[in-house]
């Protein structure tokens, strides 16, 4: 089976700059895959690669089978790109966008109206069908267009932040139609900055600094990557007890989550005797401390930011 993204050893510069660094990954056909990292890392700039929108500097790189180079007009027509701001028209109604975005992608009227009705359904609109699109709520109008991304049957969509500025309620109905998509065999490649939804990705990949540092699915990276216990710590001022423990050499990282403290220490240690003289030191008592599971925003902390060789 022909992998729906291959990169091997992908480079984009621009002058000095070295936006992407020998990335190379494959992904699967009807795989959900969660593409994570800070501002900055490389992820617009490798998607752009991707969909036929920029030429890399150097290495190889396939969509669905076609070439990121020499065939990048055909991957444009044979993929869904959805960005994190809405990029569709607010003075047309929901099926005149739909229309128009179908006429942009070739689709003869009979075929187009066929989707339409198909898509409406899909993404739930079709009581909106007439509404303006610049009135509709900013979930309709990510669903709206999920829904224009999808008229002309794409077999892989790139979604960069789809859920951008929607509560959590419509970030998981959006999550829905995903699995639905993949269901159905659609290849899903999504960015988010948010890590509760790069758990319902089948794997991930983490890009920092123009680099592929880590690759997995959510429970590989949690097993490969975080070493030692993770604590949880609440103490009356939590940013005070980060700096505090910042000089504790047993203290592999830690981070502010919410009203309380992660941090991880190195296996054996009785962590409230270790931790108490830190905090001590600051005027700090600790108030709760106990083991929790790890989630990916702690191999996200873990990993991003780290001094690479060159």
């Amino acid at each position: 089976m022909t992998a729906a993204v291959y990169l091997k050893d992908v480079v984009k510069r621009f002058g000095t700059f070295t936006a992407v660094d020998r990335i190379s990954l494959q992904v699967d056909q009807g795989e959900i895959f969660g593409f994570l990292g800070p501002n900055g890392a490389g992820k617009s700039t490798t998607i752009r690669m991707l969909c036929g929108l920029l030429r890399p500097s150097s290495g190889e790189g396939r969509v669905n089978g076609l070439d990121i180079v020499s065939q990048a007009e055909k991957i444009k027509a044979n993929l869904g790109y959805m960005s994190q701001r809405f990029s569709l028209y607010d003075d047309l109604r929901v099926e005149e966008n739909m229309r128009l975005f179908g006429g942009i992608y070739g689709l003869d009227s009979l075929r187009c109206k066929k989707r339409i009705e198909e898509i409406l359904d899909v993404i739930s609109l079709r009581e909106r069908r007439m509404s303006l699109a610049g009135q509709l709520p900013t979930g309709l109008k990510q669903r709206l267009a999920l829904g224009c991304a999808l008229l002309h049957q794409p077999p892989i969509i790139f979604l960069d932040e789809p859920t951008s500025g929607v509560d959590p309620g419509t970030r998981r109905t959006f999550w829905d139609l995903i699995y639905t998509l993949a269901d159905k065999g659609v290849t899903v490649f999504v960015t988010t900055h948010y890590m509760e939804e790069a758990e319902y990705c089948n794997r991930i990949g983490l890009i920092d600094q123009g680099r592929l540092i880590a690759l997995g699915s959510p429970a590989e990276l949690k097993i490969r990557h975080l070493s030692g216990v993770l604590f949880e710590i609440t103490t009356e001022n939590v940013p005070a007890a980060l700096e505090a423990l910042s000089g504790a050499k047993e203290v592999l990282d830690a981070a502010v989550f919410g009203r309380a403290l992660h941090l991880r220490l190195n296996k054996g240690m009785d962590a409230f005797a270790y931790l108490s003289p830190f905090l001590a030191s600051a005027g700090l008592s600790i108030e709760h401390l106990g083991p929790v599971e790890p989630t990916l925003e702690d191999v996200f902390v873990a990993l991003v930011g780290r001094k690479r060789d060159s």
